[in-house]
């Protein structure tokens, strides 16, 4: 049995109290085991001197499950109390995984997970142990491919790293004032998170330099290279060391991610989540059939359904994001549109607005909503299904998070149905129907809903007395059941449910029409064809008409008045002896009619 054998050891700093120093020497084993495992010893002893005998031994497989705390993976203490402090307690798999391997360091890295499955803390928190605060110059780069997940992941660092002293991080993306960003890297950072267009303007720009950093890290790269971003990669990671190591995260492994792994990284360690297990379980999938026309009617008919509804709507195009935006505004929902063309500015606005909740549903395009953190939402319509699997799984993550329940909607036609089966054999989930509720079913609800709120309400505060007299006296003479029918019959008024039709299309692909009770029988009723005028002609040979000039040049059977009509304007060809076709009436140009072809001079 052949065995290799790499040994890397590093200092984690004093403990608390001017507790001695801690090293960690790791031994990693690779051969024919059952699987890879690695010895981890642990010394005390001075700030450069390690120590003579390891007090801890610990004997850990590569490819563990998921492990029950993070206290079992080799982390600082002081980010483990950041950890306890933010309410995290199981890491995830992609978590468990990557965090023993990357805090070892020395080689380049790749995991592949979908969104949603804790990829920031898998680099992030490894990340902050690697870095050194005495350090003035730039250590570590994240590259993200959009603008919302970069400040995600900023803020996602600070919050990790607020107990160790010294670490100062930086986000620069495109939309936001470039000089503002020169001035923040003119002090010490030690990581910069960034998206590839604004690094690359801020490095000619001789604002940032790349030659020093240790570690770079590309976060979300399938994405990337979706975006277009494949010769902004190029280009960075030129400007970077040969000696860094490359961690790379990724929902997919596309052929372009294989050839950059190829040309940047080497020997890589590669820890793969299965796919289907990464779709959380606290999700209900489901679909409505409806016509792309009704699609925003459907999307209003659930927001009044369920005045707690608060969710996102994803869009293809940024056109479709803007005009269901509007359309929703124009009804009178709390909604707004989040897409690429957007300011920074107003992207920032749009998200506040949205995680205080002033918003009851955001529309977004799928690269603008990469880095969308926001609890407790309800509900993700899918106004159009994605083209890739990853995108449906990267949409439906965004709501049952930290265990909750959750909905994913998808509005489709029936001619989708094959995509969606698709959907479900290549992520292991099933579809339920779900029907659009129709105006009745509403006002139901809402009525239910608001007789609830108006129960719960305590009984006799909150009115002065001079209010309660007046109405007291206003309203004393209608009995009980008269005053709660004009109470109802107020509300009730309220609810503006737009048409009545039904929107739902039956699996043959024909919406279902209500045709009202048709003698019982419920069909469609009928319809008499319109009444076809007879044709009149114009020529009438009664008492005191005009004989038409046909009749005496040509005896027989009269032709139909119309065609008569034209024979008789059409001239004849030019004969030999006879008249010239230009003399008469002729404008004085010789000219000879040819049928079909425009006239010869």
């Amino acid at each position: 049995m052949t065995l290799q054998v790499g040994r890397r050891a590093r200092r984690f700093g004093p403990g608390p109290e001017k507790a001695p120093w801690v090293w960690r020497c790791s031994w990693r084993v690779w051969g024919s085991l059952e699987a890879p495992f690695a010895i981890l010893f642990t010394w005390t002893g001075g700030e450069k001197d390690p120590g003579s005998e390891p007090v801890v031994a610990d004997l850990c497989p590569l490819n563990r499950p998921a492990l029950n705390t993070f206290d079992t993976l080799g982390l600082s203490a002081q980010l483990l109390k950041s950890i306890t402090e933010m309410g995290f307690e199981t890491p995830t798999e992609i978590q468990a995984q990557a965090i023993p391997l990357l805090l070892e360091g020395g080689r380049d890295f790749i995991g592949l997970a979908q969104t949603g499955t804790g990829k920031t803390a898998a680099f992030g928190l490894p990340l902050l142990d690697h870095l050194d605060p005495e350090w003035d110059h730039v250590q570590a780069l994240v590259l993200a491919p959009t603008r919302e997940l970069g400040q995600q992941i900023a803020e996602q660092l600070e919050k990790f790293a607020q107990h160790k002293k010294g670490i100062r991080t930086v986000a620069v993306y495109g939309g936001a004032n470039i000089a503002t960003q020169i001035g923040q890297l003119k002090s010490p950072r030690h990581v910069v998170i960034a998206t590839p267009g604004r690094l690359i303007d801020l490095v000619k720009r001789k604002a940032v330099k790349l030659d020093r950093i240790r570690h770079l890290v590309l976060d979300e790269a399938d994405e990337m290279l979706n975006m277009g971003f494949k010769e902004e990669l190029d280009t960075i990671l030129s400007f970077t060391p040969e000696d860094k190591c490359t961690w790379l995260f990724s929902a997919t492994m596309p052929r372009e991610i294989r050839r950059m792994v190829g040309q940047y990284m080497t020997d890589a360690l590669e820890v793969k989540v299965n796919q289907a297990a990464t779709v959380n379980q606290n999700i209900d999938h489901q679909f409505a059939l409806v016509r792309h026309s009704d699609k925003s009617e459907a999307i209003a008919r659930f927001l009044d359904l369920d005045p707690d509804l608060y969710g996102v709507v994803f869009c293809r195009t940024r056109r479709d994001t803007q005009a269901l935006a509007e359309d929703l505004l124009k009804r009178g929902y709390r909604a707004d549109a989040l897409h690429g063309e957007m300011s920074q500015a107003q992207r920032d606005r749009v998200m506040l607005r949205f995680k205080q909740k002033h918003l009851q549903v955001l529309v977004a395009t799928d690269v603008a909503a990469r880095g969308i953190d926001v609890d407790n939402l309800t509900h993700v319509f899918h106004h159009s299904l994605p083209g890739e699997t990853a995108y449906y799984t990267h949409r439906s993550g965004r709501t049952a998070r930290a265990g909750k329940k959750g909905i994913s909607l998808a509005l489709m036609g029936v001619k989708e149905r094959g995509h969606l089966n698709r959907l479900s054999r290549t992520l292991d989930i099933e579809f339920t129907q779900a029907m659009v509720p129709n105006p009745e079913e509403i006002v139901h609800a809402r009525l239910s809903t608001w007789g609830k709120g108006v129960l719960d309400l305590p009984v006799g505060r909150g009115i002065p007395e001079e209010i309660w007299e007046q109405m007291s006296l206003l309203f004393g003479d209608l009995s009980k059941e008269d005053l709660l029918r004009q109470v109802v019959l107020t509300e009730l008024r309220k609810l503006d449910t737009g048409t009545k039709a039904d929107l739902n299309q039956s699996a043959h692909g024909k919406p279902k029409r209500d045709w009202g009770d048709q003698d019982g029988r419920g069909k469609r009723p009928f319809r008499k064809k319109p009444f076809k005028k007879p044709y009149k002609s114009k020529g009438h040979h009664g008492a005191g008409a005009a004989t038409p000039q046909w009749e005496d040049s040509k005896p027989g059977k009269p032709m139909g008045a119309g065609k008569a009509k034209k024979k008789h304007k059409t001239k004849g060809g030019f004969k030999p002896g006879g008249e010239a076709p230009w003399q008469g009436k002729s404008s004085g140009r010789p000219g000879f009619g040819v049928k079909g072809k425009k006239k010869r001079y």
